[in-house]
């Protein structure tokens, strides 16, 4: 049972005991069905012990607006709709679940984050591509666009 609502219950990750708020889930449902924004950040918050809504982009925004968005001493999770025209000329959508954890973060951080990522990627049912970044050459465009075949 939560806490803070009595009559909900909430699965907690056995190793790092972190919930996942359901703001997180819902806003990702919009993401992927709806397509109201192009990206969400999410983070942990630790007193809390819960994965939150860190931002969200809209529609109309960039990768490198997102990029941009990433914080560069602080882990982070996020969902990215990419979307790219084939060679074949179709037009294309894919969700990449990216879990950026910069080398210059905190230790704690880095294992907190690591240790509730598949708890918290299995609560998101439709991301398709998973990048692991610690700098942003890792998450640059050219790699997103190498992991949809472009």
């Amino acid at each position: 049972m939560c806490r803070l609502c009595p009559s909900v219950s909430v699965q907690a990750n056995s190793a790092s005991g972190m919930h996942v708020n359901d703001e997180c889930k819902l806003k990702f449902l919009e993401l992927k069905a709806k397509r109201n924004y192009r990206f969400i950040v999410f983070k942990i918050d630790e007193k809390a012990q819960q994965v939150t809504i860190d931002m969200v982009g809209n529609p109309e925004e960039t990768y490198d607006s997102f990029t941009k968005c990433m914080p560069e001493n602080e882990c982070r999770y996020a969902v990215y709709d990419f979307d790219f025209t084939t060679p074949e000329n179709c037009q294309k959508s894919k969700i990449f679940f990216i879990a950026w954890s910069p080398d210059t973060s905190r230790v704690r951080s880095k294992m907190l984050y690591a240790s509730s990522k598949d708890r918290f990627k299995r609560e998101l049912d439709g991301i398709q591509v998973e990048l692991q970044a610690t700098d942003p050459t890792e998450m640059s465009l050219d790699i997103i666009k190498g992991r949809v075949n472009l």
